[in-house]
């Protein structure tokens, strides 16, 4: 993985990652008390920028916050910071905390002051090997917490199922529980059946996906069909395609799960429409306004 590049920003003020400095009684850092978001930028502009926002300010909300910034504010900080770094393709990491107090309480205080931590990373083109070959999968049990709907930096659990499919050698892994899917450790996951693209209905235990409503939306208008129901892991493992989305590498084709074929082997056509879906639409967005007019 590349070195993020070297400006951040820290409570509106941009500096060098290196000098970057947060308090060790920060809630962030002591109870994970904290939200984030990931976007990507394409040619200079974050990608799906309103929802991205919208998606932080409905977590911050669940953990009983208010955005410290209001969108023309994020929108101006994000491309600063993107201007800072060169431009281009890359991504932003978005955290921000309950604030830093005096000492280690459990209770919320709500008089502290949100920490804001922003930083640039490089965003590496997918390899074309992936295209044709697609990537692997493993699954396993879903360890996390009951809410996990709220973007929490608490991701332990994810870490943990994210190294068993790495020890596989595979790139993603599939949580499972009580016999149904839930979403990946790091992506949302999508299946097709007889042409049907399939997704599970958001709710605590699942993450609501940006990616993965545009994924919905493009395979819509392609003419796709699509339905949101819950999926059960025999059903999953039956599948004519596994899709998961991501926010750095929009939709990718599981092809091996648990070691075993998916459908053909090889990624499938509901797969390639959605990827010249995404690049379509990146080409539509490139150089329009981050909000709408007034």
């Amino acid at each position: 993985m590349a070195a993020p590049l070297p400006i951040a920003c820290l409570n509106g003020a941009f500096l060098p990652l290196a000098e970057v400095r947060i308090s060790p009684l920060d809630r962030g850092f002591l109870f994970a008390d904290s939200v984030y978001e990931v976007l990507p930028v394409y040619a200079g502009r974050p990608f799906l920028f309103i929802e991205h926002i919208a998606r932080l300010e409905r977590s911050l909300g669940e953990i009983r916050m208010h955005s410290p910034l209001t969108r023309s504010e994020w929108a101006t900080l994000l491309t600063e910071l993107v201007a800072r770094n060169g431009g281009g393709d890359m991504y932003l990491y978005v955290q921000v905390t309950r604030g830093a107090e005096e000492g280690r309480n459990h209770a919320l205080n709500a008089s502290l002051v949100p920490t804001v931590f922003l930083m640039a990373c490089p965003l590496a083109p997918l390899d074309e090997s992936v295209r044709i070959t697609g990537v692997g999968a493993i699954t396993t049990q879903d360890e996390r917490w009951a809410r996990c709907d709220i973007k929490s930096t608490s991701l332990l659990a994810n870490v943990l199922a994210k190294s068993r499919a790495a020890d596989a050698g595979e790139t993603e892994a599939i949580l499972l529980s009580g016999g149904w899917l839930r979403e990946g450790s790091s992506s949302s996951v999508m299946i097709v059946c007889g042409g049907v693209l399939h997704a599970p209905p958001y709710g605590p235990e699942i993450l609501p996906g940006t990616t993965r409503d545009l994924a919905l939306r493009l395979a819509a208008e392609a003419g796709i069909a699509v339905r949101i129901a819950p999926i059960a892991e025999a059903t999953l493992r039956s599948a004519d395609e596994i899709l998961l989305s991501f926010a750095t590498r929009g939709v990718l084709s599981v092809t091996r799960l648990d070691g075993k074929a998916v459908g053909t082997g090889r990624p499938g056509p509901v797969w390639s429409a959605l990827a010249a879906g995404f690049a379509h639409y990146r080409q539509i967005l490139a150089g329009t306004p981050l909000l709408p007019a007034g």
